[in-house]
């Protein structure tokens, strides 16, 4: 169960990005942070830029057109 989720199905690049940052800004370290979305692009850019800032990708998964990326924030 994650501590915190948001959902940015229909939005396109960069938003599902820009609301993972703005989630994550606002959430302790250690606390994951659910993200579902729908753009196919970002499916493979959120958890990328994540572990670029420093973050841990828990599990990208999907199902249904739909996808799921859970985060745990290391800083």
């Amino acid at each position: 169960m994650a501590d915190k989720k948001i959902d940015t199905r229909g939005l396109t690049c960069p938003r599902p990005l820009v609301e993972t940052k703005k989630a994550l800004k606002k959430m302790d370290v250690g606390q994951t942070l659910k993200v579902v979305g729908d753009h196919a692009p970002s499916k493979r850019e959120v958890p990328e830029m994540m572990e670029d800032q420093g973050h841990e990708v828990v599990s990208v998964k999907e199902k249904d057109g739909s996808w799921t990326v859970v985060i745990k924030k290391k800083k």
